[in-house]
C-alpha cells in the first residue's frame, strides 16, 4: 500500500512541479513584456514528445510491481513439514546439494513473459519454528519446485518424511495487540555479500568426522528453541530468492550483474592487480606479503562466488500469545544464535532492523508506528515476503547474497548427535519393500 501511494504521489507531483515552476517564471517575467503565448504554444507542441517519457519513468516500476505480484499469487505455494529421521549421518554438504538443485532463476524468456506475465525468480522460505517448545522444520515453496525439492530431500536424507500441511501453521496467529506480543528482527550480513560467513567447511564437516566428534552448528539454536513455553512462538524464517542477472525485462532499467564480478574485483584489489590480472607478480617490500587471514579470505571468496547463490533475507520473531507473560531473555537469542557463523574481519550475521524504535520518545511518541510495524511484519511472515524499504536508511537490511554453502551451514537437517527433547524424530525408519516379493493371487 505504501508503494501504491508513493506511485500516485509521483504521478501527481511531476505535473504539479511543472505548474509551480511555470508560475514562478511567470511571476518573475510578467513585467518584462515576455511573450508567454509563444512559449506556451511551444510547450504544447513539445508536450507529446516529452509526456511519454515522463509517464514511462513514473509508471515503469509500478507496472512491474503489479505484474510481479500477480505472477507470485498465480503460482500456488505449499507449506511442507520435514520430519527428521532417526539417523542423519550426512554433513551439511547434502543440504548444499538440495539448495543447488532447486536453484531456479525463472527468468523471462521473451518480452511477453517479462512485461505482461511478470515472470521472475520466486522465493523459497526455509523455516525453523518452535511452537510451545516443539521444534519443527518447514519449507514454504511454490509448486514449480515442490516435487524437485521433495525428490532431493528423499535422495539425500533416507528415512526423512515430508508432509504437506493442509493449513499453514501461521493461521493460528491473528494480529490483535491486546492478545499478541510480537518482536521481529531482520538479520543480514554486516559487510558486502562477497565476504562469506563461517561455513561447514571451516567447521570441519567436509572431512566427514565421526558423529560423536562433530560440532553441530545448529545445536545451540535448536536447544534455545526447545526452551519456549506453551504460550510462546519463536520463528526463524530464511527467505531465499535465486540470485540472477537483472535487466529491463525484470523491472530494472539499470542492468545488475551477478556477484561473481564483484568477487573478482575484490580479489584483484587485495592482490594489487588490475582487471586483466596484471600487476606485481612477486611479493616484495613495496608489495607486502599477504597475511594468512587475507589468503584465507581470498580462498573463501573464490570458493563462495563459484557456487549457486540466493538473495537471502532472514527474519526472526518472538511471539507471545499472552501479552502478560513476556520473557525478555528470549528475545536477544533469536538473532544471537547466528553469531557462531561470524568471522571477525570478514563478515558477520547481525540484526540490522527491528520492529521497535531506538528512540521511541521522538520517533514514535504515540506508539502507533511500532504497532503498525508489528502488524506488517506478521503479515509479511505469513505471505513469505521480505520488504526492506527503499533509500539510504533502509539499505542496511536489504537482502544479501549467500552461496548454497553458506545457506546449508545455517539450515540443514541436524545430525544424530543433537538430542534436544523438543526436537522430535520419526519413531521408525522408512524402508522400501523387498524387490523379490511374490505377486499375484494365492492359489485356492
Amino acid at each position: 500500500m505504501k508503494d501504491v501511494f508513493g506511485g500516485l504521489f509521483g504521478v501527481i507531483a511531476i505535473p504539479l512541479g511543472f505548474f509551480v515552476v511555470g508560475f514562478v517564471w511567470w511571476f518573475i517575467l510578467r513585467d518584462a513584456n515576455f511573450n508567454f503565448a509563444t512559449v506556451f504554444s511551444a510547450a504544447l507542441l513539445l508536450l507529446p514528445l516529452v509526456l511519454p517519457f515522463v509517464l514511462f519513468y513514473v509508471t515503469y516500476e509500478r507496472w512491474f510491481e503489479f505484474v510481479h505480484t500477480m505472477f507470485k499469487y498465480n503460482n500456488k505455494r505449499s507449506t511442507l513439514r520435514i520430519k527428521l529421521p532417526q539417523e542423519v549421518l550426512k554433513s551439511p554438504e547434502a543440504m548444499e546439494s538440495v539448495f543447488a538443485h532447486i536453484h531456479n532463476p525463472n527468468n523471462a524468456d521473451n518480452h511477453r513473459q517479462g512485461f505482461l506475465d511478470g515472470k521472475h525468480p520466486l522465493p523459497t522460505s526455509f523455516e525453523l519454528v518452535s511452537i510451545g517448545g516443539e521444534v519443527r522444520f518447514y519449507v514454504n515453496i511454490h509448486e514449480k519446485v515442490k516435487n524437485l525439492l521433495e525428490a532431493q530431500l528423499y535422495s539425500q536424507y533416507p528415512g526423512v518424511e515430508i508432509v504437506e500441511e493442509p493449513i499453514d501453521y501461521t493461521a493460528e496467529l491473528k494480529w490483535d495487540p491486546e492478545q499478541l506480543f510480537v518482536m521481529s528482527f531482520h538479520v543480514t550480513k554486516k559487510n558486502d555479500s562477497i565476504y562469506p560467513i563461517k561455513t561447514y567447511i571451516e567447521f570441519g564437516h567436509d572431512k566427514n568426522p565421526k558423529e560423536e566428534e562433530k560440532f553441530e552448528p545448529m545445536a545451540a539454536m535448536i536447544e534455545f528453541l526447545s526452551q519456549a513455553k506453551p504460550h510462546e512462538r519463536i520463528f526463524i524464517q530464511i527467505l531465499c530468492t535465486p540470485h540472477a542477472k537483472r535487466n529491463y525485462m525484470t523491472g530494472h532499467l539499470k542492468p545488475v550483474t551477478t556477484w561473481e564480478a564483484d568477487g573478482i574485483a575484490k580479489i584483484n584489489e587485495m592482490m594489487g592487480r588490475d582487471d586483466k590480472r596484471q600487476g606485481a607478480e612477486e611479493e616484495t617490500e613495496s608489495r607486502p606479503m599477504l597475511t594468512m587471514g587475507e589468503r584465507d579470505t581470498i580462498t573463501a571468496i573464490e570458493r563462495n562466488c563459484s557456487k549457486a547463490a540466493y538473495d537471502v533475507g532472514i527474519r526472526t520473531m518472538y511471539i507471545s500469545t499472552d501479552p502478560t507473560k513476556i520473557d525478555g531473555k528470549k528475545i536477544a537469542p533469536t538473532f544471537g544464535s547466528f553469531r557462531q557463523f561470524n568471522v571477525i574481519g570478514r563478515n558477520e550475521l547481525s540484526p540490522r532492523w527491528k520492529t521497535d524504535f531506538d528512540h521511541s520518545w521522538y520517533e514514535d511518541y504515540s506508539g502507533a508506528r511500532v504497532m503498525e510495524r508489528k502488524r506488517h511484519e506478521l503479515e509479511e511472515y505469513k505471505k513469505r515476503s521480505y520488504y526492506a524499504g527503499e533509500g539510504r536508511i533502509n539499505d542496511i537490511h536489504q537482502p544479501k547474497t549467500m552461496s548454497v554453502e553458506e545457506l546449508a551451514t545455517i539450515f540443514h537437517l541436524p545430525g544424530t548427535s543433537v538430542l534436544t527433547p523438543g526436537l522430535s524424530r520419526i519413531t521408525s525408519n522408512r524402508r522400501e519393500a523387498p524387490s523379490n516379493l511374490p505377486i499375484g493371487n494365492l492359489p485356492s
